[in-house]
């Protein structure tokens, strides 16, 4: 699944969904490469 993260106060992410992290942080993968940063609300996304 797809799922949009937040690295920073401007910078975004989109990859596929690898785990939840505790304190609310999730994992994505955009090729090679793991990012793990706050997911983005949905109600914020619309």
């Amino acid at each position: 699944m797809m799922r949009t993260i937040v690295l920073g106060s401007c910078v975004s992410v989109q990859g596929l969904f690898v785990r939840e992290l505790k304190g609310g942080k999730i994992v994505v993968r955009v090729g090679e490469r793991l990012y793990q940063g706050y997911p983005v609300d949905l109600a914020q996304a619309a």
